[in-house]
C-alpha cells in the first residue's frame, strides 16, 4: 500500500487526455508551481502530476493560475533494458484535487467526535450488564 501525499500550487499547465495502447489505458498529465507553506518564490518548484483512467476528467473543471490542493501517491518502477543498465522511474499519481480556497464541507449533523460526549450519557444506574 502506497502512502498518499498532498501539496498546494498554482496550476501551470494541463495537458490533453491521450490515450495508449489498444486497451484502452488513458493518462493526463499537469503542472503545478507549488505555493504551499514552506516555498520560496524566489526558488520555483515546479511539479508534474499524472491522472490515469476515471480520473483524468478531474482537471476539466480547472483554468491555468488556479490555486489547487492536490492529493496523490508516489509511485514508481524499474526498468532493465536488455544490454544496458537498470533505470527507475518515480510518477506523481494523483487522485484528487480540490481548490485551494475551497472551505471543506461540515455538515451540521454528523457529531463531532473529538469532543467530549456529555456527562449526562454515563449517570445512568441503570446499567443491562
Amino acid at each position: 500500500m502506497s502512502q498518499s501525499f498532498e501539496v498546494q500550487g498554482e496550476i501551470h499547465s494541463i495537458g490533453d487526455t491521450t490515450e495508449y495502447g489498444s486497451n484502452g489505458f488513458t493518462k493526463r498529465e499537469f503542472v503545478i508551481k507549488a505555493t504551499g507553506e514552506g516555498e520560496n518564490p524566489a526558488y520555483p518548484n515546479y511539479l508534474a502530476f499524472e491522472l490515469i483512467k476515471d480520473k483524468c476528467g478531474i482537471m476539466d473543471a480547472y483554468n491555468l493560475g488556479d490555486e489547487i490542493k492536490v492529493h496523490f501517491n508516489l509511485s514508481g518502477r524499474l526498468w532493465s533494458p536488455p544490454g544496458k543498465p537498470e533505470k527507475c522511474f518515480n510518477s506523481l499519481q494523483a487522485w484528487r484535487i480540490e481548490s485551494a480556497s475551497q472551505a471543506p464541507a461540515y455538515d451540521q449533523g454528523m457529531p463531532d467526535f473529538n469532543q467530549a460526549p456529555p456527562s449526562s450519557m454515563y449517570e445512568d444506574d441503570d446499567v443491562p450488564f
